[in-house]
């Protein structure tokens, strides 16, 4: 290898190994024949081993004490900040993410393991109240038990850390099955955690060659004793996930695609929306679920709104994502590119208004605004997952909710307007897990219960609505002397 790559092992029970088999393969900078890393190829029985590790680890982790978890996800939390330079010029190589972008990652993922060690003592129940003479009720939380957090690569850091932050802090052991196209940022995860010292098998990390992915998921999901599991990615991976999970009878935590829209009213604040915008479509290239993708725009300001968000983004700089000057960089491979070309070619021939970008050199694509855009137009109904923002034109309020809902999917969304008990009102109409008034669709908290509905999925992450999704809810009576039956 040369100076500029990487190894990369398995994590399983707490020693750094390669796969069984011996196998590895290499990842490269996104459109370049530069290598990344050699990173380890697992194979079901290594997938075996680090179930087997995370199984016998249960017991001890999950009888830790709460400050004991809290003290170890803080110490994560610092030592991650402490690697960030060498953490985010790995997401840099590995997926093209701006200089911008991954400072975010950083300091969400800091706050996420923050946030995981202070729900640590979170983990309460209750005394029910019993009409039988001398019984105590206790519904009682505890750790579910091995948990497989399946991360994808458009957020690495954040969202590898949101698999396994909350239910490590709940006393599960996790295994973290990282995405093929970000080994060496995911990795860096489980290093972290294991160097701060969770215990050996109570942190596990499985990275995989691309052609296997379907069976060390499958394998994952399906091992008996695997007991949660949390995926991010896309929608047609997540019900092949969800259905292999209800075959085992396994709970599953989904967040997947999207399609967020953002309405502007004819009284909101133009300057502000524009800004909201833009920073929402484009960030990441529009790489991220959340990402603004149509905006429905009142008739009465839609031309004022349309020439601020084309200025905007005619201005913005693309170019090399480590230069922290740049805000668009490349996407992450060429296929993802042809992708988003495809559908503004589809839009511009069917009578879309090109108000800014549209053009594309190699794996960057110019951050673009369609206007005009139809439901005869594939835009209006696929997830474009690039830098693409289509303007849609409503006449009436109810018209932009139902153009909202027009879409399988439901995560996030945003809404602005002056008016906000009218803004409250209809935030209760637009069928999304997630609604921003006066505030970009792209926000993350890790306090918040952040999830989606209908085809972006079911679940909750985010502090205590973690609590019902990795903890068991169990019904535990003592009884104080004697007790009479009836018969």
């Amino acid at each position: 290898m040369t100076e500029s790559t990487s190894s990369v092992e398995l994590l399983i029970g707490g020693k750094w190994v390669p796969a069984r088999a011996g196998t590895t393969v290499t990842t490269y900078v996104s459109g370049t024949e530069d290598p990344i890393a050699s990173v380890a190829a697992a194979d079901v029985d290594d997938v075996d081993d680090a179930v087997a590790a995370a199984v016998q680890a249960q017991a001890a982790w999950g009888s830790t004490s709460p400050g004991q978890r809290r003290e170890i996800l803080e110490r994560a939390a610092q030592l991650l900040l402490e690697r960030s330079d060498t953490i985010a010029t790995s997401i840099a190589r590995e997926m093209g993410a701006t200089f911008g972008f991954c400072q975010m990652n950083i300091y969400a993922s800091v706050g996420y393991l923050k946030e995981a060690a202070a729900q640590t003592y979170e983990m309460v129940g209750e005394v029910v109240p019993s009409d039988v003479p001398g019984l105590t009720s206790l519904a009682v939380r505890q750790p579910a038990g091995v948990t497989v957090g399946i991360a994808p690569w458009n957020a690495p850091l954040v969202l590898g850390v949101r698999a396994v932050a909350m239910p490590l802090a709940y006393g599960n052991t996790v295994i973290l099955k990282a995405s093929e196209q970000t080994p060496v940022t995911q990795a860096e995860i489980a290093r972290v955690l294991h160097d701060a010292g969770v215990p050996a098998g109570a942190i596990g990390l499985i990275t995989n060659a691309p052609d296997k992915a379907p069976q060390i998921v499958e394998r994952l999901v399906s091992h008996p004793d695997v007991r949660r599991i949390n995926f991010t990615g896309s929608t047609r991976v997540g019900r092949i996930i969800a259905e292999l999970a209800g075959k085992h009878l396994k709970r599953v935590l989904l967040e997947l695609g999207g399609k967020a829209p953002l309405l502007v009213l004819k009284d909101a604040s133009i300057d502000d929306a524009v800004a909201a915008t833009a920073f929402g479509a484009f960030m990441n290239q529009g790489q991220i679920c959340m990402s603004t993708e149509r905006v429905l725009v009142a008739k009465e300001v839609v031309d004022e709104f349309s020439q601020k968000l084309a200025a905007a983004v005619s201005a913005m700089t693309v170019g090399d994502p480590l230069d922290p000057r740049t805000q668009i960089g490349p996407m992450v491979h060429a296929k993802a590119a042809d992708h988003v070309e495809s559908l503004i070619q589809n839009a511009v021939d069917l009578g879309a208004e090109v108000l800014a970008g549209g053009e594309r050199d190699g794996l960057f694509v110019k951050p673009t605004v369609l206007r005009g855009v139809t439901p005869k137009m594939r835009i209006y109904h696929e997830e474009s997952f690039g830098p693409v923002a289509s303007i849609i034109e409503v006449s009436t309020e109810d018209e932009a909710i139902e153009i909202a809902n027009d879409t399988p999917y439901g995560l996030a969304s945003a809404l602005f307007t002056n008016d906000l008990s009218k803004a409250l009102e209809l935030s209760k109409r637009i069928s999304a897990g997630v609604c921003h008034v006066n505030g970009p669709t792209l926000q993350d908290d890790p306090l918040m219960p952040f999830g989606g509905v209908k085809d972006s999925g079911y679940g909750r992450f985010g502090a205590r609505a973690s609590l019902d999704e990795f903890t068991e809810l169990r019904w535990i009576t003592l009884q104080a002397g004697s007790r009479s039956y009836p018969g």
